[in-house]
């Protein structure tokens, strides 16, 4: 796990992170919170190459830069950025202790 007081990455998302950025050189990846949902927010990672003057970023390692801008990492603060493998899939997961509900697939949450 690599610890940050504004957003945590463990391991395997960083695993993954390198696996998906080696083949997208120039490529970050971008977390950015939107209103919508089942309740009220979203998360939305993407690719991205593109860097704005209010991003945040965060590098666990030379091979991974994760990029959130300031008002999405208001509503994420303290948040773990973790890649789970299930039986049903694998995906990456966002468990934000800032969240008072969240749906059944934790793409939404409000606060």
């Amino acid at each position: 796990m690599h610890p940050s007081p504004k957003l945590q990455i463990s391991d395997s998302a960083i695993n993954q992170l390198e696996k998906i950025l080696s083949q997208h050189p120039g490529k970050f990846l971008r977390i950015t919170v939107q209103p919508g949902g089942c309740n009220g927010f979203e998360y939305n990672l993407a690719l991205s190459d593109t860097i704005c003057d209010d991003d945040i970023t965060f590098e666990p390692n030379k091979m991974v830069t994760v990029i959130v801008d300031e008002m999405s990492l208001d509503l994420i603060k303290g948040a773990t950025l973790d890649y789970t493998t299930e039986l049903i899939g694998a995906a990456f997961k966002l468990t934000n202790p800032n969240a008072s509900t969240s749906c059944g697939c934790g793409n939404s949450f409000s606060v």
